[in-house]
C-alpha cells in the first residue's frame, strides 16, 4: 500500500482490497452503541414496534446521509475540512468535525481504558466483583460495599473510586491512568503506519465481535428465562408509537449509530479508487450495521432474562421460607413449582395473617423492566449476569474483549477523522514524519483525557457523551446536505456519482438529498434542541452514604427502591445530580 507518483503527482495512499475498506466502514459504524443502546432502546420502546421508526429513519436519514458522504470522499478524495473548502470556503467550518472526532475520541477511549480494567480483572477466580472485601481490621465486610452491591462496589470504588459529585475532583487514580495510556497505546500502534496498518488491524478487531456475540448466543439461548427476556423484548407495544420521543429517539440513534458527520467516513471513502460502486458500499455498510444492532440484541436480552429469572425466584424464594416458618410447614412442602397454588390457598385460608407477613411482591415483568443502558449494562447489568452463569470467568474475558474491539474499530474512524484533514491541509511540514504527528495527536489526546482518570472522571464522561457528539453532529450532517446539494449542486453531484459508478441516482436518492433528509435532520436537531431546552442537566452519582429514614433532603420515590435502595437528588451550582444509592437499575 505504498505511494506512486503519476505525472509528477504524488498519489494518494489506496486500501489493499474492497473488502478492507468495507470492513473499515464497518467497524467504524458498529460501535458500543450497538450493543448497549439499542436493545435499551427497543425494550423501553415498545420492543418490536420501536423497529418501525428505526427503519423508517434508516431509509429517508440514514443511509442517504452514509451514500452522500462516502461518494463526495471518494471524488474528492480529501478529509473532512479539505472536501467542504473545496465545494465553497463558506463551508469549511463544516469540518468542524475534526474537532468533534478529537473530543469524541478522548472520552470514547476512556471507555476502553475501563474495559481493560475490567478484561485484567475477569482472569481472577474468584471475580473481584462477586463478593465484597473484608474491611481493614479483617473483622467483616467493608461497610460501604454491604449497603450496596459488590458489583456496585467494584465499579464504583475499586474502579472509578468516585468522588461525591463532579465539584470534588479527586486525585488521579493511578490504575486508571494506566489503562488509559495502554488504550491510547494500542490506538497509536494500530494506526503506526496510517491505513496500512489500521487496515491490517481491522481484520481482526471488525470480525472478532461476530465470533463472540455468535458464541454468547449459542450459550444465551440455553439458559433459564431466556425466552422471557426475548419475549419481553420483541413483544411489540403498538400505542408507544405514538409518544414522539419514540420516533425522535429512533432517529437520532441511527444517525450516531452509522457515524456520519464525524468525518471518519469521509477520509476512508477517500483512500477508494475512483471509479467504485459507492451507492452499493452505503447500502452495506448501512444494513450490516442495522442488523448488528438486532443481532446483538438477542444474546443480550436472553442472558438479561435469565438474570431476572433468577432474581424472580430469589424473590419467590424469601417468601417461601417466610411461609414455610410461620406456618410450620416441613422442607420443600412448598416449591417454587407449587409457590403460586400455595399462596393463593393460605391467602384465601387465612388473608389477614398473610397479609402481615409483609411478603415481597414477586413479578416477573418487575425485574424485566429493571433496564440499563451504557456503563450501567455493560459493567454493573451485565457483570452481575455473568456471575451467575457456568465459567463466569471465560464469559467475562470474552464480553470485555468484545466490548474492546468494537470501541477499538470506532476509535478506527475519530482518530483518521483527526489525521486525514491535518495531512490534506498541510499543517505539518513535509519532514516530520507521519508516524511522530500520530503520536503526537495520540499524546495530546491522552494527556487532556486525564481529566477522566480522576475520581470525577466518570461525571465528565458524562457529561461529554450527552453534549460533544450530540447538536454539534446535528448542525454539521444539515450542513453537509446543504453543502453538497444546493451549494455544490445537484446536477453536479449526480454526474459525479454518474463518473464514480456508471450510473446517476434514482428519484429515491435525489428526493431524500434534496428535502426529505435535510427537514428530518432539521425536525430532529429543532426536537433535540427544545427537549434538552427543557430538561434541567442531570448526571448520576455514587451516592452510598444515603438516609432509610425519609428525612434524606429532596427525597424522591422513596417506594422505588430494591433492598432499601432510594432515588435522591442534590442541586448544586451548575448541575443537578442524581444519587443512585445502590440501585443498578437507575444508571
Amino acid at each position: 500500500m505504498g505511494e506512486t507518483k503519476e505525472s509528477g503527482v504524488e498519489e494518494r495512499p489506496k486500501w489493499d482490497n474492497k473488502f478492507q475498506y468495507l470492513l473499515t466502514c464497518i467497524g467504524f459504524a458498529v460501535g458500543l452503541g450497538n450493543v448497549w443502546r439499542f436493545p435499551y432502546l427497543c425494550q423501553i420502546y415498545g420492543g418490536g414496534a420501536f423497529l418501525i421508526p428505526y427503519l423508517i429513519a434508516l431509509v429517508f436519514e440514514g443511509l442517504p446521509l452514509l451514500y452522500l458522504e462516502l461518494a463526495i470522499g471518494q471524488r474528492l478524495r480529501m478529509g473532512s475540512i479539505g472536501v467542504w473548502n473545496s465545494i465553497s470556503p463558506l463551508l469549511g467550518g463544516v469540518g468542524g468535525s475534526m474537532l468533534v472526532s478529537f473530543l469524541v475520541g478522548m472520552f470514547y477511549n476512556t471507555i476502553l481504558a475501563w474495559v481493560l480494567w475490567y478484561f485484567f480483572h475477569s482472569f481472577q477466580n474468584p471475580l473481584p466483583w462477586s463478593t465484597c472485601p473484608v474491611n481493614e481490621n479483617q473483622t467483616g465486610y467493608n461497610r460501604e460495599c454491604e449497603k450496596s452491591t459488590p458489583v456496585n462496589y467494584f465499579w464504583y470504588r475499586e474502579t472509578l473510586n468516585i468522588t461525591p459529585d463532579i465539584e470534588a475532583s479527586g486525585c488521579l487514580q493511578w490504575w486508571m491512568v494506566v489503562c488509559l495510556a495502554t488504550a491510547w497505546s494500542v490506538v497509536f500502534i494500530c494506526f503506526i503506519r496510517g491505513i496500512a496498518s489500521m487496515g491490517k488491524a481491522v481484520y481482526v478487531t471488525a470480525t472478532f465481535p461476530y465470533l463472540v456475540l455468535t458464541i454468547f448466543l449459542v450459550q444465551a439461548l440455553t439458559l433459564p428465562g431466556a425466552t422471557d427476556g426475548l419475549t419481553y423484548l420483541f413483544t411489540p407495544d403498538w400505542e408507544i408509537l405514538k409518544n414522539p420521543q419514540v420516533w425522535l429517539d429512533a432517529a437520532t440513534q441511527i444517525f450516531f449509530s452509522l457515524s456520519v458527520a464525524f468525518g471518519g467516513l469521509i477520509a476512508f471513502s477517500s483512500y477508494n479508487a475512483e471509479r467504485n460502486d459507492c451507492e452499493r458500499d452505503a447500502i452495506l455498510v448501512g444494513v450490516i450495521n442495522s442488523a448488528t444492532s438486532l443481532y446483538a440484541s438477542i444474546p443480550i436480552f436472553s442472558i438479561l432474562g435469565f438474570k431476572a429469572t433468577n432474581g424472580f425466584n430469589a424473590c419467590r424464594q424469601e417468601n417461601i421460607l417466610t411461609l414455610t416458618n410461620h406456618f410450620e410447614f416441613s422442607d420443600q412442602n412448598i416449591t417454587l413449582e407449587n409457590y403460586d397454588h400455595w399462596f393463593q390457598f393460605l391467602n384465601h385460608r387465612n388473608p389477614d395473617v398473610v397479609s402481615n407477613l409483609s411478603l415481597r411482591d414477586c413479578v416477573l415483568k418487575t425485574f424485566l423492566d429493571q433496564s440499563a443502558s451504557g456503563t450501567g449494562l455493560a459493567f454493573i447489568v451485565f457483570t452481575e449476569a455473568v456471575l451467575e452463569m457456568p465459567g463466569s470467568q471465560i464469559w467475562a474475558i470474552l464480553f470485555f474483549v468484545m466490548l474492546f474491539s468494537l470501541g477499538l474499530s470506532s476509535m478506527f474512524g475519530n482518530i483518521e477523522g483527526i489525521l486525514t484533514p491535518i495531512s490534506d491541509l498541510k499543517l505539518i511540514p513535509k519532514w516530520i514524519p507521519n508516524e511522530l504527528v500520530t503520536g503526537i495527536i495520540c499524546s495530546i489526546c491522552f494527556l487532556l483525557a486525564l481529566i477522566f482518570a480522576q475520581g470525577s472522571g466518570n461525571y465528565w464522561v458524562e457529561v461529554f457523551n450527552s453534549y460533544v457528539g450530540s447538536v454539534p453532529l446535528l448542525i454539521i450532517a444539515f450542513f453537509e446536505i446543504i453543502g453538497v446539494i444546493y451549494v455544490h449542486g445537484m446536477k453536479n453531484f449526480s454526474e459525479d456519482i454518474y463518473f464514480m459508478t456508471g450510473r446517476r441516482p434514482n428519484i429515491f436518492w435525489k428526493a431524500c438529498w434534496m428535502v426529505i433528509s435535510p427537514l428530518m435532520l432539521l425536525v430532529v436537531l429543532v426536537a433535540y434542541v427544545v427537549v434538552q431546552a427543557q430538561t434541567y442537566p442531570t448526571y448520576h452519582t455514587w451516592n452510598p452514604d444515603y438516609k432509610i429514614d425519609g428525612e434524606t433532603l429532596g427525597l424522591e420515590n422513596p417506594d422505588r427502591s430494591t433492598s432499601h435502595c432510594f432515588l435522591t437528588f442534590m442541586e448544586s451550582s451548575i448541575w443537578t445530580h442524581e444519587g443512585e444509592g445502590c440501585c443498578w437499575f437507575n444508571i
